[in-house]
């Protein structure tokens, strides 16, 4: 959102709040608490007014008012508990024209009500006072499909646009609103209630739930837009909830799983960046920057998991990141392990982007040129054509092998794709070099 499109609205009355003076463009600052802050703000509003579209209409009218009055009267020294209170006063004022409008009758699911909100919060698992794990399983009922569970969280809880969900499903950004609308219109119609279901309904509740985080965490982990490749705070998100889904579930292998893959990736986020914001492949990574408490985490949940002798695609997906964590070099790295337990995921989880990684570990055990072979294999796969990693990853093994030429190509692809500047210098450089 930017200020030169941002439509003029009537002006609320501001928080009373403290302001302090804000160096720099305001809608940086802006953007800045909206990617850290929108999920958290959104999943108060929610819970408050127990209505998907009024929560998200008062927020966007309290960025719109933000984007007013910071640039004139500085940053608040609580941005989110400003954008907060807008956005409440903005439902109470519209509440409380609508009540005229009704001759005093009051409406449903009234937010200035304390009794209403006292009765929500007893209904609820006196263990997990997060909210947004609350919408995370609003947003993750049965009631709603599973892709609609995960586009629905990722929006509401990751602060993802559209276009960035779009491209992590291979999906035209239309479609996927649409996808956004008809799910909210179900949990609007369908009653869903705004809680963590009981102990009994669990089980088939997580799976979803584990694939909203990890697309969450790989949303942070490997951005699809912006100046950087890596949104700290979305990695942080996603661990955050993972570790409160261990505590609430603390036998479930694949809760445990995941987090523990999560963690190894983002042991090796400080060491993915160089000097000048430039990427830095696995095997060129200084792995004495990799973070060895992360790491030690991530070994002891993964043996937790094994206990439980019911594996899963996250315990397999963190045992191979395990394999990667605990080598010395990519030279010393169990390559033909790697390759054998990716043959189990594929077993598990039957698709092109297992295989394109697959071949990379392939690459390392039977040279480049099986590799190429088994990449040009899937290139007619769905979602393989705008697939960034596919491109690079092809221009990659075409390079060792010597084809130049198929190799330019490939990256000049790769880099119609990039969403993010480290990405496009990344791969500049590649074409450079073939020069």
């Amino acid at each position: 959102m930017s200020r030169a499109h941002a439509p003029r609205r009537p002006r609320l009355a501001a928080p009373s709040l403290v302001f302090a003076e804000v160096p720099g463009p305001h809608d940086e600052v802006f953007e800045r608490v909206f990617k850290e802050e929108s999920g958290r703000i959104l999943a108060s509003l929610i819970r408050w007014t127990g209505d998907i579209d009024t929560a998200e209409e008062a927020f966007q009218e309290a960025c719109t008012i933000a984007l007013e009055c910071w640039p004139e009267e500085g940053l608040p020294d609580r941005p989110a508990a400003w954008l907060t209170t807008t956005a409440r006063r903005k439902i109470i004022d519209t509440r409380r024209r609508e009540r005229k409008r009704q001759s005093g009758v009051l409406l449903d699911r009234e937010p200035s009500k304390a009794t209403d909100m006292d009765d929500i919060d007893a209904r609820l698992d006196s263990s997990l006072e997060d909210e947004r794990l609350r919408l995370i399983f609003t947003c993750c009922h049965p009631a709603l499909s599973v892709e609609a569970q995960v586009v629905l969280t990722l929006k509401l809880l990751g602060g993802l646009s559209t276009e960035e969900i779009a491209r992590a499903f291979f999906v035209p950004v239309a479609t996927l609103a649409q996808r956004l609308v008809r799910a909210k219109k179900k949990i609007r119609l369908a009653n869903i209630p705004y809680r963590v279901p009981p102990d009994h309904l669990l089980p088939e509740r997580v799976p979803p739930v584990l694939s909203v985080l990890y697309l969450i965490f790989n949303e942070g982990y490997s951005a699809t837009s912006g100046e950087t490749p890596i949104r700290t705070e979305l990695c942080g998100e996603a661990l955050r909830l993972g570790r409160v889904l261990v505590a609430l579930m603390p036998d479930e292998p694949e809760v445990l799983g995941l987090l523990a893959l999560m963690c190894f990736q983002d042991s090796r986020r400080v060491a993915r960046l160089g000097e000048r914001g430039q990427l830095v492949l696995l095997p060129d990574q200084d792995r004495g920057l990799w973070d060895e408490r992360l790491i030690g985490e991530g070994l002891a949940l993964l043996e937790r998991a094994r206990l439980r002798t019911r594996p899963g695609i996250f315990q397999v997906q963190a045992a191979i990141a395990a394999l990667h964590a605990e080598a010395d070099s990519s030279e010393r790295t169990d390559w033909q392990q790697i390759v054998l337990l990716y043959d189990e995921l594929l077993r598990r989880m039957p698709s092109p982007v297992v295989v394109l990684n697959r071949a990379v570990a392939v690459s390392m055990v039977e040279g480049p040129e099986t590799a190429l072979a088994q990449v040009d294999a899937i290139a007619d796969a769905p979602g393989m054509s705008d697939y960034l990693f596919f491109h690079a990853t092809r221009a990659h093994l075409s390079r060792c092998v010597g084809h130049t030429d198929s190799a330019r190509a490939a990256y000049e692809r790769a880099l119609e794709l990039a969403g993010t500047e480290s990405e496009r210098r990344f791969l500049i450089e590649r074409i450079a070099e073939l020069d």
